[in-house]
């Protein structure tokens, strides 16, 4: 059975209908790079200062452990502790400054309102301590 239309729907049918095949078109004609260039506006006009220099340290992280990756696979991973260490410590280190972009985005204010932005700084240079000891522990 169809749906019943309301009374505005019912004196203009071809309203919802031309909606619907315009966003369609409008779909279909989108390329990989108009999407990708559309998230990229998007993030320009809606991050704030702390979110693009947090962002900047994660692309730093991510960009350092792949470094470290192709080297483990090309020159040995001889001092295997060292590497497991290193390799460690950047991935520990771009989880914790995930949690603090997390914790600090003004669009998740409403997730942590029992967090302050000091606060989630505190607990970030704490776990950043802490994994770096264990790291460098771990190194002997």
């Amino acid at each position: 059975m169809a749906p019943k239309r309301s009374a505005r729907e019912a004196k203009n049918p071809t309203n919802t209908a031309s909606k619907i095949s315009a966003t369609e078109s409008n779909n279909e004609h989108q390329t990989p790079y108009k999407i990708a260039l559309g998230i990229w506006h998007n993030y320009i006009e809606s991050a704030s200062l702390r979110t693009n220099i947090v962002d900047v340290f994660m692309a730093f992280l991510f960009i350092v452990g792949v470094f470290q990756f192709i080297y483990c696979i090309m020159a040995g991973n001889y001092p295997f502790n060292a590497f497991i260490s290193g390799f460690s410590a950047t991935v520990g280190q771009f989880v914790l400054t995930a949690n603090l972009r997390i914790q600090t985005n003004e669009k998740n204010k409403h997730k942590f309102m029992q967090v302050s932005p000091e606060r989630a700084f505190a607990d970030y240079v704490f776990g950043s301590l802490l994994l770096h000891f264990f790291c460098i522990n771990f190194i002997n």
